[in-house]
């Protein structure tokens, strides 16, 4: 079993200039990540598929990450004409994502995973949105 821990810290800026009515848009962020992943070695069970569709025993490591985020965005409208600044929206949105894989061969692995991020905005006319998104995918390489 091995453990790994994650800490980061984001930020971005973007500025719009528009002349057609003098406007310099800011959107700013900061994104804040603390991330943990635990690796489960030689986790076997038995299967049909195994061996070429022989039958047999496949034993692989599970992985499992779990990262939190919390990002924070914010747009400033400067109205260059008047010297006046105005929020223009934003929000604060977290988001949970939890993956788990494991290989059942050496070009097919499945991925379990489950995301759900909440977002709340920072002017007051908008609404607050919950997003859960989970599955199993199934990922096939071509090659080695």
């Amino acid at each position: 079993s091995a453990i790994k821990i994650l800490a980061e810290i984001r930020k971005d800026r973007t500025l719009a200039l528009s002349f057609d009515n003098n406007l310099l848009t800011e959107t700013a962020g900061n994104d804040y990540v603390i991330g943990l992943g635990y690796r489960i070695k030689n986790v076997g069970f038995n299967s049909m598929y195994a061996n070429n569709g022989m039958g047999g025993r496949i034993e692989s490591d599970i992985n499992i990450k779990v990262d939190l985020t919390l990002s924070k965005r914010e747009t400033i409208v400067r109205y260059l004409d008047y010297n006046n600044n105005q929020v223009g929206g934003g929000q604060d949105m977290w988001k949970l994502l939890i993956t788990a894989d494991y290989m059942l061969s050496k070009n097919l692995t499945a991925i379990f995973f489950y995301d759900h991020s909440f977002s709340k905005a920072v002017i007051s006319t908008m609404y607050p949105i919950t997003n859960i998104r989970t599955g199993l995918t199934m990922r096939y390489s071509f090659g080695n």
